[in-house]
């Protein structure tokens, strides 16, 4: 019998990369139109798989609507595939929220022309979130296939296996061993069979039980269709050999490849960068896109939508079709060459112009609906509005930003309980002119002005809702300037302690040298972080305290190191110039966090600075959440002493991504440090460095030390990449804990629920129409959102459930609330939240738990069932 060899003719199409979106969108509409034109008159040519992205055939059809109904046709006749993704997003470098928003919109679209491949094709992002498994089931897919990530020992005996994610769940999964493209020059002359195409066949057969068939994925980057295919097919097969060769697509392959079972297993997030590169450095590469994505997310996740779910369920409005155009814009972002933010500077310039567009919107958007709640609680009254768009019982601090006539000011509850609270800026505007017309003519009014105060008060919230509170005419502490040397809450004490920052637990327990910053030469690319040979780290020289605030809420240091470093790499060892840290440590009453802002000013290049933390860590682990638990990884790789032996594709440096928080364990307890947006961190025995920023001016290099051969990408033309030096002045931010006892799941999250901020606050006032983006303008009333109560409270969830996103569903007026369950142990649902339903919002069922390190999709018709 035959050995079937499918050959699945396809093109991978990267949006962006050292070329432009619009470079790519020219070439998509004679690429696409072409294959249409082909498709439809060769039908011989049964199948082509267009990526698994939507967002190109939106693309397309911006510039060539007229082709919607020829898509539609040969998507439902199976002669094109399309979907399930929207964009193919990088899943380690964003929120696990939007993985699966991703997958909802790109699938959706893709239905809505018929069909969506039924496979998470994953082909070329850089490694594998753990819960893709699971995400992909639940989004009702059969299979997976990804090609990076993997150790050859773990499909050495079949390329097909069970994938499974943290929380059991699994998926019949196909290895891509050699990438999509060893088939993309198929050809049946001679030498090309000899040379190159037995060799991969035969490579294939080995790696697969002999009644498996073989997986030839037959394009590549921006490829055209290759007609000749099927006469190349017809005569392979000809040949007097043991191969049958199959013009077809992924999802006929896997459902050949899974007729019989396949035994073996591999569990978790897929980071091995053995056979390919996964470029374990490119989560530091760019921090400016990537801490304005997470900042992006934040707002859109963690306000927009849980806002808006408020304002439609009190009578207002839900901006659905905002809402998805943003999705779209930040998916853009996500792609994995985008958000990698390995490209061209023209390119990486467009990408934060894409973010700062969506943060505009969303700004917009909750400017507007906090107005409307406000004004339909207020009425004509003056107050302020707290909002708390999480539905935990908690005591959250919460930022204000106020206008008064009265430098005096504080707030308080509506029955006069004066709230525990802290005036950190104020300062006095004028108030201008104004220009009246009259029946003299136009006359200059000139205004009387006002103060502009920033306040944080802790406001308890009994769950997802607001409050309204009010301010009087009498001063709040402020947080001022005093001589003393350290600061102090109810669980630390720090200072400067012989040119260290010295921290003190309450316990008695003493941390020297907590923190400091680690500075080496780069001499890498916009992949990859490469040491450079005779080059050693050197760390911060001492630091220095520039003032000290107090308050009896919260007090703050600021401090100040220098850390040594050279101009540039041809001067990587004369380390001739100092760049000075300043760095703000916040503690706040009743929290046991630790709120620290870096600020410097990089005039350096082809450098990498890291925070150092002090952490006796003997376990030689550390655990970092991704998706919806903690993953315990090892500080030191096994492979690292001999890779170069075993052929390894990169260095596996223990280098490792995180989406919220990264925990080591500790002699003295646990530390747990939350960035804002930091991707990257290295944890050893002694210590856990955060990845700051790298300093690098090239595209792509070859032969790197930790990166052997070829550069990654584009490597026959130097492409100059100065934006990527990170020149300039940035702010850096993270918060961190160092606790006694063992790190508990509910502890850990809910000091991650903590850091979110999921507040708002809003003042309805007339005194400055230039604080909130659009109050200048005359905004209409929602005519349902009337006279509402002074507070309310809509939904209430027990604290060891934490939530990821609130939402209205797709395509109708139900409420999705996202909640997971980090803990080993099983959560019992309460009666009112127990139906749920499939990722993509179609079906739904009853439930009593959320098992173990699971998640779930819970359905309500509205917040307040």
């Amino acid at each position: 019998m035959k050995r079937q060899v499918f050959v699945v003719p396809h093109s991978h199409w990267d949006r962006e990369w050292y070329f432009s979106i619009e470079d790519s969108n020219t070439l998509l509409s004679e690429n696409l139109s072409q294959l249409l034109h082909f498709l439809e008159r060769q039908p011989e040519f049964k199948t082509y798989t267009f990526d698994g992205q939507m967002s190109v055939v939106e693309d397309y059809l911006k510039y060539t609507p007229e082709d919607g109904q020829r898509i539609k046709k040969l998507v439902q006749e199976n002669r094109l595939h399309v979907g399930p993704w929207y964009t193919q997003g990088d899943t380690l470098l964003v929120q696990t929220e939007s993985t699966i928003r991703n997958l909802l919109i790109g699938k959706l679209g893709a239905e809505a022309l018929g069909h969506s491949m039924d496979i998470g094709y994953l082909p070329d992002v850089f490694g594998q979130n753990a819960y893709l498994p699971s995400i992909f089931r639940r989004f009702g897919l059969s299979y997976s296939v990804f090609q990076r990530g993997v150790y050859n020992e773990q499909v050495s005996e079949d390329l097909n296996f069970n994938w499974i994610a943290p929380n059991g769940e699994g998926i019949k999964t196909n290895n891509l061993f050699f990438g999509y493209g060893p088939g993309k020059f198929l050809s049946s002359e001679e030498d090309y069979v000899e040379k190159t195409l037995l060799p991969i066949l035969e490579a294939l057969e080995a790696k697969n039980p002999a009644h498996v068939p073989l997986l030839l994925p037959a394009g590549g980057d921006q490829v055209f269709v290759r007609k000749h295919f099927p006469q190349v097919v017809e005569e392979l097969n000809k040949r007097d050999w043991h191969y049958e060769f199959i013009l077809s697509d992924y999802e006929s392959f896997m459902e050949k490849a899974w007729e019989c079972p396949h035994a073996t297993e591999i569990s978790g997030e897929l980071i091995a960068c053995q056979k390919s590169r996964i470029h374990n450095t490119i989560r530091s590469q760019r921090m400016d896109i990537k801490i304005l994505n997470a900042k992006v997310e934040e707002k859109l996740y963690q306000q927009l939508e849980p806002l808006a779910v408020l304002s439609k369920d009190l009578g207002g409005n839900y901006p659905q079709n905002w809402i998805n155009h943003c999705l779209k814009l930040l998916f853009d972002v996500h792609a994995h060459d985008s958000i990698g933010g390995c490209n061209s500077d023209e390119t990486n310039r467009e990408i934060m112009n894409r973010l700062f567009k969506v943060e505009r919107i969303i700004d917009d958007q909750i400017n507007i609906l906090k107005k409307q709640i406000s004004r339909a609680v207020l009425g004509e009254e003056s107050g302020v509005l707290a909002f708390h768009l999480s539905p935990k019982s908690v005591e959250k601090q919460v930022d204000f930003v106020v206008f008064t006539h009265s430098k005096q000011v504080r707030l308080t509850d509506i029955v006069g309980n004066i709230l525990n609270q802290v005036i950190r800026k104020q300062e006095y505007i004028s108030g201008g002119t104004q220009v009246k017309v009259t029946a003299d003519g136009e006359v200059q009014v000139e205004l009387p002005g006002y103060y502009r105060t920033e306040i944080t008060a802790r406001v308890h919230f009994e769950g997802f809702g607001y409050r309204k509170l009010q301010l009087d005419e009498t001063s709040a502490e402020v947080l001022a300037l005093t001589e003393a040397t350290s600061i102090r809450n109810e669980f630390y004490e720090i200072c400067v302690a012989g040119g260290q920052i010295e921290l003190r637990r309450a316990d008695g327990t003493v941390r020297k040298n907590f923190f400091d910053f680690e500075n080496c030469a780069d001499g890498g690319d916009s992949y990859d972080f490469s040491p450079i040979e005779g080059n050693e780290a050197n760390f911060s020289n001492g630091f220095h305290i520039l003032e000290v605030k107090e308050s009896a809420e919260e007090s703050q240091m600021v401090v100040e190191t220098e850390v040594a470093v050279a101009k540039n790499l041809e001067q990587a060892n004369a380390l001739t110039e100092q760049m000075k840290i300043q760095t703000t440590i916040r503690l706040t009453k009743n929290s046991d966090l630790i709120h620290l802002a870096h600020k410097l000013d990089n005039q350096t290049k082809d450098h990498r600075i890291r925070m150092r933390f002090a952490s006796e860590n003997k376990a030689g682990t550390s655990f970092a959440d991704q998706g919806y638990s903690l993953l315990e990884r090892q500080n030191n790789n096994p492979y690292l002493s001999n890779w170069k032996e075993l052929g390894f594709a990169e260095s596996p440096q223990a280098i490792y991504p995180l989406e919220r928080l990264v925990v080591t364990p500790d002699e003295a307890g646990h530390l747990a440090v939350y960035p804002k947006g930091l991707k990257e961190y290295e944890a050893t025995n002694q210590h856990l460095f955060i990845t700051l920023f790298r300093s690098v001016g090239l595209l792509g290099r070859d032969d790197l030390a930790w990166r052997p051969g070829r550069a990654s990408g584009i490597n026959n033309k130097v492409v100059e990449t100065p934006d990527a030096q990170m020149q300039g002045e940035w702010i850096f931010e993270l918060s961190c804990r160092f606790t006694a006892g063992e790190p508990e799941p509910v502890h850990l999250y809910g000091s991650a629920e903590e850091v979110s901020r999921n507040v708002l606050s809003y003042q309805l006032q007339n005194l400055n129409s230039f604080e909130e983006r659009l109050d200048r303008f005359e905004l209409p009333q929602p005519e349902n959102l009337q006279g509402l109560p002074v507070e309310k409270t809509m939904l209430t969830v027990p604290n060891d459930i934490f939530v990821s996103s609130m939402k209205k569903a797709e395509k109708s007026n139900q409420i999705i609330l996202r909640v997971f369950n980090p803990q080993e142990k099983p959560i019992i649902l309460p009666e009112t939240l127990r139906k749920i339903c499939t990722l993509d919002e179609k079906a739904d069922k009853s439930v009593i738990e959320i098992g173990g390190k699971d998640f779930a999709s819970l359905v309500l018709n509205q917040v307040g069932e």
